[in-house]
């Protein structure tokens, strides 16, 4: 099959109301993701490994989480030999390439893209050749191409790639400061409490637009799509204020004309598991090194999750999550049942802690190994 990856800016599922089926009051902004869900593989819990958008594409698309502070797209990452899905598939005969489109070399996307094995790059610079699209005209005067001209764009040269074909794109509308081309001002105005709610609602549009586009083309029926985000945003349901909700986004998988990839599974999915469970889904027969798991091929309850914030790491596994300062456990909580950290749990589970506890110090011990030695 062909690949499609999207990294959606600012996704948080705090904003999805498919995310949140038994959850009063959240706000829902995407009516094209919630239709999109109902068709797809999503998960009961699922995770971002960092809060940064330049986190997001190394977890992604390389199985490589945010477990070190100040680490990611720097000079000493892109000398390191590191793969990818665009290096691992080309074996395969893929070809690929990365779509973002604001200045090209912005935040280290293209260089790392480079680095983890894409053919090409579609920036800002290759969007304003095609004057078909608005060019230039159409900069948000912040960031990037205006997600909708820009995704239509993409569908478009989609359509010139020899199959099979990984693509993969970076949104950007919905980013402060959440404005909307002046046409749709009275279509998307402000609403809410929180201005982030008018971009997201904008680039959901945009993404539906593109799936109306892409669904009419002939590659899209052979065509794995995986969505995510890179980073949640601002937060007003008191749920996600916690360092459980910070790193609550969607991860969905999508195959049209097939419904091998749908329901809600009751288990626990990172952003670092988006690059083996790809190679899993498609049969990769090669080993590749992934601080990640392929979900497809693992039991419910093996599954977990791990991330850092503040100098803290958090590590889910089944029910709970345990936090450790890099020297001592600090907290256990049942995230679920209480997802704001209010009751410490700690020294109730000593089984459960001490097996959590050797798991993260492996992890971390290995990633540190791997990611800061020459």
């Amino acid at each position: 099959k062909n690949v499609v990856v999207f990294i959606l800016e600012s996704f948080g599922s705090e904003d999805i109301g498919a995310m949140n089926p038994d959850t009063e009051g959240i706000h829902d902004c995407t009516p094209f993701l919630d239709s999109l869900i109902q068709k797809s593989l999503s998960f009961e819990v699922s995770l971002a490994n960092g809060r940064k958008s330049i986190d997001a594409m190394p977890s992604v698309l390389s199985g490589i989480p945010m477990l070190k502070d100040h680490l990611f797209l720097t000079p000493t990452l892109m000398t390191k030999e590191i793969t990818g899905l665009a290096k691992e598939l080309g074996t395969k005969g893929y070809y690929s390439a990365f779509f973002h489109g604001a200045d090209n070399g912005s935040m280290g996307f293209q260089s790392f893209s480079k680095v983890i094995g894409y053919d090409d790059y579609f920036g800002m610079d290759e969007f304003a050749k095609k004057p078909e699209y608005g060019g230039k005209a159409e900069f948000d005067g912040y960031w990037a191409i205006w997600d909708e001209e820009f995704l239509q764009y993409m569908c478009d040269m989609i359509g010139s790639f020899h199959e099979p074909f990984l693509v993969s794109a970076f949104t950007a509308s919905s980013h402060h400061p959440f404005n909307v081309p002046e046409r749709y001002n009275e279509v998307f105005p402000p609403e809410g409490n929180l201005p982030i709610y008018r971009g997201i609602r904008y680039s959901d549009h945009a993404l539906k637009l593109f799936f109306d586009n892409a669904s009419k083309q002939p590659w899209f029926k052979n065509t794995l799509f995986v969505l995510t985000a890179d980073h949640t945003n601002l937060s007003e349901h008191p749920d996600f204020s916690s360092d459980y909700g910070h790193f609550r986004v969607p991860i969905i998988f999508y195959t049209p004309e097939s419904n091998d990839l749908q329901g809600r599974r009751n288990c626990i999915a990172q952003q670092s598991d988006i690059f083996p469970s790809i190679l899993g889904y498609l049969g990769y027969d090669k080993p590749v090194v992934s601080f990640g798991q392929n979900l497809f091929n693992t039991d419910n309850q093996d599954t977990w999750a791990a991330n850092l914030q503040n100098e803290l790491y958090s590590y889910y596994m089944g029910d709970l999550v345990l936090q450790f300062d890099g020297e001592n456990e600090t907290g256990l909580y049942a995230y679920r049942e209480d997802p704001l950290f209010m009751n410490n749990l700690k020294g109730t589970e000593p089984e459960m802690e001490q097996q959590m506890l050797r798991n993260l110090k492996a992890l971390i011990q290995q990633y540190l190994i791997f990611m800061t030695t020459k």
